[in-house]
């Protein structure tokens, strides 16, 4: 189209093959636990059609060539995110919910096309492949280059969730379980993280730019973990744990680690769709139940998903020898070693709070008091088959981490390399004992608390449990000052414009040829 060319091309480098790899392997295993839970649904059919579309598209924009491919499959995980958070559209819940995600993503959507039109101004070139904007980067403004690199991470934003574009990713949690693991593993949230990392060349010419993605991952990082300490619904607890962990990829991006940021997204991936398949056997097994008060002493009746939901929340905690333990401290370093010294502590804390509610969810669904009645409730153990799926990610999780060195040389052929240059053996070591003391702090107490009854219930007339309970009045926030006065517009709109104005006006031209 005049000067704009664009190639429907993929690109095999070994970003891609890696991401490409991943995203099937993960979304196979998903696949296979999906089966069973969701045999003898009505819409069965209809869900895999949806579920595979989702994997496909984002197959698209992890080997697409150009970012206007890559767009295409940008739009396509968002469409199927939309069509299965609301697969049981029959529950407004579920719809509300996929309203509130589509139209976030719009807004992310709408920076991601403005970020994409600057730069290709800003280069001049008809070329719109990666290797060709990598190629032209050095001879195009740096102020075009710094608004491009902003736009295109509110892109990343909408659809990794970053504040202020966050609110969505908790209530998604509305449709099935299996579509959460593969939105927080392998699609949709990691896209964001992906267009960071691909993006590399650019933001390596901006580093206030990187500053600032940095900045805003440690704050979403603390933010969310502080959120997942006092919810009490079994998903969103894991949902708020997800959006925290992607915080801290972006501060390994950011920092121009981009190899780290891609190490925690595996590494993540793998203890993360354990945790949600985990909890779709939990919900199972006590009839769709999410309140982990009502919960307690599963462990007994289900030590097969108790035992891997435990392994996994190990390494969600950054425990040493599981994975989240290499990818979590690597990020740490990555701030250290920038001398961002605010990020550093602001992840250090983070790191605790992960423990304490990671062990917080498994204490009251499994080792805790029993709270719910035997006459409603009849646990069980979910099938051979979707263990045996959920089996292999719980491998992974363990130690996906020991293979750093495999990993770390085949992507750097497509990324940057980076090392902890600034800093001696001695002062790692010591920030690996620091981290990994506060995460082991972090679970005692949570075991210690939640196995004699947990907090005194007075904690919840606290502000601060109040505050975030309510997720600090974001949501609240949003329906005072858009949402309500967007619908009173739109009530005034469709009163005043459409019916007073446009229908009458055509009503009385209609009137008026009638009379001739």
């Amino acid at each position: 189209v005049d000067k704009l060319n664009i190639e429907m091309a993929f690109l095999g480098d070994n970003l891609s093959i890696f991401m490409s790899m991943f995203v099937t392997f993960v979304g196979w295993l998903i696949h296979i636990y999906a089966i069973g839970y969701m045999k003898g649904d009505s819409g069965f059919g209809k869900f895999f059609a949806y579920f595979n579309l989702f994997l496909a598209s984002m197959l698209i924009l992890v080997l697409a060539d150009n970012p206007i491919i890559l767009f295409i499959g940008w739009e396509g995980v968002g469409v199927c995110s939309y069509l299965l958070i609301k697969f049981y559209y029959g529950k407004a819940e579920n719809v509300i919910a996929a309203n509130k995600a589509f139209i976030a993503n719009r807004v992310g959507d709408f920076g991601f096309l403005l970020g994409v039109v600057t730069l290709f101004f800003a280069l001049g070139e008809v070329d719109l492949s990666f290797a060709s904007i990598e190629a032209n980067l050095a001879n195009a403004s740096n102020e075009l280059l710094i608004l491009s690199g902003f736009l295109l991470f509110v892109g990343a934003m909408g659809k990794s969730a970053q504040f202020p574009l966050h609110t969505w990713l908790a209530d998604a949690m509305e449709g099935p379980t299996p579509v959460s693991a593969l939105i927080h593993a392998a699609t949709m949230v990691t896209a964001g993280v992906y267009l960071v990392v691909r993006a590399n060349e650019l933001y390596t010419l901006i580093p206030e730019v990187g500053y600032a993605i940095a900045a805003l991952g440690a704050f979403v990082a603390i933010f969310a973990a502080t959120m997942a300490l006092v919810n009490n619904d079994m998903k969103r607890i894991i949902a708020y744990s997800t959006l925290s962990q992607l915080g801290y990829m972006f501060v390994a991006a950011g920092l121009g680690a981009y190899w780290v940021a891609l190490f925690h997204l595996a590494a993540h991936a793998f203890f993360k769709s354990v945790l949600f398949l985990g909890a779709g056997n939990v919900m199972h097994a006590m009839d769709d139940e999410l309140d982990i008060r009502k919960m307690g002493g599963l462990h007994n009746k289900m030590k097969a998903t108790s035992i891997i939901m435990t392994i996994a929340s190990l390494a969600l905690a950054g425990i040493f020898p599981l994975a989240g333990f290499f990818s979590k401290d690597k990020i740490l370093e990555a701030a250290f070693n920038a001398d961002a010294v605010i990020l550093w502590g602001i992840l250090w804390v983070t790191a605790g709070l992960t423990a304490f509610y990671s062990f917080r969810l498994v204490m009251k669904i499994f080792f805790g008091t029993q709270n719910y009645s035997d006459e409603k409730h009849h646990p069980h153990e979910a099938k051979n088959f979707v263990i045996a799926a959920m089996i292999p990610l719980a491998i992974l999780a363990v130690i996906a981490g020991w293979f750093e060195h495999s990993f770390v040389e085949f992507v750097t052929k497509a990324l940057p390399t980076w090392e902890a240059s600034n800093l001696n053996h001695s002062t790692i070591w010591i920030l690996i004992l620091i981290t990994s003391a506060v995460a082991i702090g972090g679970i005692l107490v949570a075991v210690f608390k939640y196995k004699n009854g947990g907090f005194d219930k007075s904690w919840e007339e606290t502000a601060i449990y109040k505050l975030l309970i309510n997720q600090y009045y974001v949501p609240k926030f949003y329906e005072v000052f858009i949402s309500k006065p967007y619908y009173a517009f739109s009530v005034w709109v469709w009163k005043v414009i459409e019916i007073k104005l446009i229908d009458a006006s055509i009503d009385g031209l209609a009137h008026f040829i009638n009379k001739l």
